[in-house]
C-alpha cells in the first residue's frame, strides 16, 4: 500500500466561542473542546485512509489555558503514525483573542482511530509519510504511546472494567 504524506491529512477548524458554548466562568465547556477535537481528528483520519473511521482512544487531555467567550478556537490535526488498521492523530488547540491577535495553546492530545468497512470490520490503512522533522519525531515516538495505550487497555480488562 502506498504511503500518504502528512499534509494530506492535515485538517483545521476555527470557531468563534459564543455565549451558549461557555460555562459559568465565561470560558468554553471542556466537552465542547473535546467534541471539536474528536471531529477534526476523525476528518483527518478519513482523509488519510479514505475510509469510514471510529474513535478507539483519546489519550489524556490537559486543558492548559481557557478559551474565553468572544475568542476564536483553532483546532489542527494530522496523522502521525499508522498500524495495520489504526491511525494515531495529533491534535493541537489554541485560543485567539481576535481583537489583539494574541494566541495561547489550549490543549494537545493524541487520538487513535480505526478504519472500518460498511459492516464495521477493521480494514488496512496506508502508512503515513512524515514530512517535517517534528512530524518525524512524533512518528518515531508513536510506538511508545501505542504501547502505553495497550497496557492501559490490559489494566482495564484485568480490573473488570471491560465492556
Amino acid at each position: 500500500m502506498k504511503g500518504i504524506p502528512t499534509h494530506q491529512s492535515r485538517t483545521t477548524r476555527t470557531s468563534l466561542v459564543m455565549p451558549l458554548d461557555t460555562n459559568n466562568h465565561g470560558t468554553i465547556f471542556g466537552g465542547k473542546v473535546l467534541s471539536y477535537i474528536d471531529e477534526v481528528a476523525a476528518i483527518s483520519a478519513m482523509r488519510h485512509c479514505q475510509q469510514s473511521v471510529v474513535t478507539a482512544s483519546i489519550d489524556s487531555v490537559d486543558f492548559l489555558n481557557p478559551v474565553k467567550e468572544g475568542y476564536a478556537i483553532h483546532i489542527e490535526a494530522f496523522v502521525t503514525w499508522t498500524g495495520r488498521t489504526s491511525m494515531e492523530i495529533f491534535v493541537r488547540a489554541e485560543s485567539e483573542n481576535l481583537l489583539t491577535g494574541d494566541r495561547q495553546l489550549t490543549t494537545t492530545s493524541f487520538l487513535t482511530f480505526v478504519a472500518v468497512d460498511k459492516d464495521g470490520k477493521p480494514v488496512p490503512v496506508p502508512p503515513v509519510i512524515p514530512e517535517t522533522e517534528w512530524e518525524q519525531e512524533l512518528n518515531q515516538s508513536a510506538e511508545n504511546r501505542q504501547l502505553n495505550r495497550r497496557n492501559r487497555k490490559k489494566i482495564y480488562q484485568l480490573s473488570g472494567m471491560k465492556k
